[in-house]
């Protein structure tokens, strides 16, 4: 029976060979499209897995709630891993990282000891041993037992092993890190290269044992550094333990607090809990600030959602051309019922051949995975592939089956309701029942085809307000040469020789800039004369004399920094958010204070952006200070690469053997919007999926209902009808749906875009040009979608069609 139900399938697979090349062509399309979603989602939900204990594994948290105003933390003082292990005997170990660029953490540049040429390194972390059993790293060289023990230690990743050590064991070797200072450390350890699907990334891993960057660091606990990780013993619940967490603040925190006389802190203190987070629920949370890599939970439900969307679009076609096609099968139904068929059976055979489809598809879709799936990646920033396990299989035999079935149901039903009677008698009537269904779900692919080409374009529309917006400062010609803090004493010498450069309008030593991954700090403000407790939140920033200039920053008020002004040193630049949040209407002149002292404004600047658009500019000032690690220079030189050239040469001079690092400021500024241009990328690209998709349904059913016009067509030709209303005839059906699409699809798509665009504190409007846009270009595409069938169907002889109708 099965073999006659295969046979019968094929058989009119290979009769009807455009349908069914649409609808294996499209329900492909939208597999592969849906597998490869499908991949990055698992890649994404997969995060923290690998790791033996992560059931037992979490961080801890710092979360203030007041009044709906939620913020995290996750850095705490040094002694708290210590009083956590000793205080709950939940707690199996603990272990702290410190990964801020601020203790040299981060980037680095690196050499052996035997050799001179440094090279530039990222992923740099101090940490205490147990995190070497917390999260069970694998060991090639050297034993988690004593590769941090000792002072002074380092644990590297095995592509870096090869990397410095190709000739072999690199255990007992030395080398220079040179940050502030050179100073050595010796290779105890080598370990697997971490899983890509770790919110940890590092390689290489400084033992905290004997390290204290300044003086009693190690027992303070007013300086907040370190993420502290903990393991439970087993059969320990971390939701009770998290009960009993506010006894730190009693017993350590509050102390603190009283001594030194933080009111603000003890007030606040009264809103603050701690919480246990799960290993696997870091990777996930974006409101976190943590130097750490995150994704978005949001963008999973919302690509996830869209890869069913995409699906189901190919599943319309499906439903739409089979009982379009009804009439052509009908003739078969009624024979098989009147030789004794049931029902059932006709469901059957009409199931297995939608399986056949999908299995058909389901080859095509994985072909087209294996081929694009490098594309992919690049599109999404992951490196994926395709899993090879043993419940692969199962689960593509279990798909294939599913899909078939969610597809063919409807169709089966539909085709097997046919009365033979009335089929052998030509007085079959399809009714307008299933010509409604269809109408709708034509409706339906193309209103996911609108909302998808409205989202992008307000997306890209978001982006274009981002690259026009005024910033406060200007990012064009700006060359930033990083880790100049390497040249101590002789930064300033270079700098000069560089200002002496043709083609260099300005330069500046700071390590603090407008752009992400840079220095950042917070303090507390409050003005002279007024209460600690009244203070603000805000940035300060150590800069040199020319750091205005050169940033291209405009003073509203006072005068900038000056060389024969020795009282600058405890003079400050305030921008004008913190002139407002300290109510300052006549700022110049006026003392601020903060933890560090007392600060005069000599001035006032715009307000410019040092965060991305999604936040508000928060309040900021500039002192003269240190922070030497980038040397901004503001060229006018229309031959950047040739000045390029001039500054390395420079360079090469006062550091031979370090190659100078650079980037430029309007590229670092483009990097901190890479998540939006991928989101505008994947949504393009869905939308295009989708209108294919669609338009591949709308073309097949567009010839189909031509064919079934094309006598009524002739007669109107005979008539004396042209071709132009011929053509009207033809299309209005389907303009009519795509019109009613589009006005679906308009409030659909404002309102998702609207929250979407709620994470930019500044963000563009959605004017209706969008919608407009949008609707008469899926009205463009249907146009021309359906236009051959109409064309072709008008051109064709009368009679001809008449003699075989």
């Amino acid at each position: 029976m099965l073999f006659n139900y295969l046979k019968a399938a094929w058989r009119n697979m290979y009769k009807q060979k455009l349908y069914a090349s649409i609808n294996v062509g499209g329900l492909a399309i939208g597999l592969a499209a849906f597998l490869m979603i499908a991949l990055y989602i698992h890649n994404e939900l997969s995060y923290d897995l690998c790791y033996p204990l992560h059931e037992r594994t979490y961080r801890v948290v710092e979360v203030y709630n007041k009044g709906g105003e939620v913020n995290k933390r996750v850095y705490f003082p040094a002694p708290l891993a210590g009083a956590l292990k000793d205080d709950y005997p939940e707690i199996e170990q603990t272990a702290r990282i410190n990964s801020q660029a601020l203790f040299g953490a981060g980037n680095n540049e690196i050499r052996r000891a035997d050799q001179s040429e440094n090279t530039h390194e990222e992923g740099f972390i101090f940490a205490d041993k147990t995190l070497l059993n917390i999260f069970t790293l694998s060991f090639i060289h050297g034993s988690p037992e004593r590769a941090l023990d000792e002072a002074n230690s380092i644990v590297i990743t095995k592509r870096k092993a090869d990397k410095y050590f190709p000739e072999g064991d690199p255990l007992g070797k030395i080398f220079i890190l040179n940050n502030d200072k050179a100073r050595s450390y010796k290779v105890t350890g080598v370990i697997e290269d971490l899983p890509v699907t770790s919110h940890l990334q590092f390689d290489f891993l400084i033992s905290m044992t004997g390290q204290e960057f300044w003086p009693g660091e190690q027992t303070l606990w007013r300086n907040y550094n370190y993420q502290t990780y903990v393991l439970l013993r087993d059969g320990s619940d971390a939701a009770q333990l998290e009960q009993k967490l506010p006894t730190l603040m009693t017993k350590y925190f509050m102390p603190t607090m009283i001594e030194s006389g933080e009111t603000e802190a003890i007030e606040a203190s009264k809103y603050i809990s701690f919480k246990l987070q799960p290993v696997t629920d870091i990777y996930l949370d974006a409101e976190i600030r943590d130097n750490l890599s995150h994704g978005d939970v949001r963008y999973l439900w919302l690509f996830g959602t869209i890869a069913v969307f995409i699906l189901t679009l190919a599943c319309i076609n499906f439903i739409n051309l089979t009982t379009a096609r009804s009439a052509n099968r009908a003739k078969e139904v009624g024979l098989r019922k009147v030789v004794g068929s049931f029902r059932i059976h006709l469901v059957k055979q009409f199931l297995m051949e939608s399986i056949l489809f999908s299995f058909f598809s389901f080859v095509i879709a994985m072909v087209l995975v294996w081929l694009l799936l490098p594309y992919f990646n690049m599109l999404v920033g992951k490196p994926m592939s395709i899993p090879i396990a043993w419940w692969l299989l199962p689960v593509l035999i279990l798909a294939i089956v599913a899909i078939g079935t969610l597809a063919g149901l409807y169709p089966s039903f539909y085709l097997s309701s046919f009365k033979p009677v009335n089929i052998l008698k030509g007085n079959l009537s399809l009714g307008s029942r299933s010509a409604g269904i269809r109408s709708l779900l034509v409706v339906f692919q193309f209103t996911i085809s609108v909302v998808l080409i409205i989202s992008t374009l307000i997306i890209y529309r978001q982006m274009a307000f981002i690259n026009n917006k005024r910033l406060g400062f200007d990012k064009n010609q700006v060359l930033l040469i990083r880790s100049t803090n390497i040249l101590g004493e002789q930064i300033n010498t270079f700098k000069n020789e560089l200002l002496d450069l043709p083609g260099i309008q300005s330069a500046t030593i700071s390590g603090y800039l407008p752009v992400k991954g840079t220095e950042r700090n917070r303090n507390a403000f409050w003005n002279e004369g007024g209460a600690e407790a009244e203070s603000v939140n805000g940035q300060i920033w150590r800069v040199d004399h020319d750091y205005i200039k050169t940033m291209g920053m405009n003073l509203v008020q006072g005068r900038d920094f000056q060389q024969e002004m020795a009282s600058d040193s405890q003079a400050m630049i305030i921008n004008q958010s913190l002139a407002r949040q300290l109510n300052l209407k006549e700022p110049l002149g006026k003392f601020i204070r903060n933890s560090g002292g007392s600060w005069q404004v000599i001035g006032v600047v715009e307000d410019f952006h040092f965060e991305t658009l999604k936040e508000n500019i928060g309040g900021l000032c500039l002192v003269l200070g240190s922070s030497p690690s980038t040397l901004s220079v503001k060229a006018s030189a229309d031959d950047m690469a040739g000045l390029v050239n001039k500054v390395t040469a420079t360079w090469k001079k006062f550091s031979p053997n370090q190659p100078m690092r650079y980037t430029f400021l309007d590229e670092s500024f483009a990097r901190m919007y890479d998540d939006v241009q991928s989101v505008g990328r994947i949504f393009s690209s869905f939308a295009i999926l989708a209108i294919i998709i669609a338009c591949l349904g709308l073309f097949a059913l567009s010839a189909f209902m031509a064919e079934q016009r094309s006598k009524e067509i002739s007669i109107r030709m005979v008539l004396g009808a042209s071709l132009n209303s011929i053509f009207r005839l033809l299309t209005f059906d389907f303009v009519k749906l795509v019109v009613i699409a589009a006005l679906i699809a308009s409030p659909l798509a404002w309102y998702m875009m609207d929250r979407w665009l709620e994470d930019f504190a500044y963000r563009t409007g959605i004017g209706w040009d969008i919608f407009l846009v949008s609707g008469l270009a899926a009205l463009l595409i249907a146009v021309v979608t359906i236009s051959y069938q109409s064309i072709r169907v008008s051109l064709q002889a009368p009679v001809k069609n008449l003699k075989r109708n």
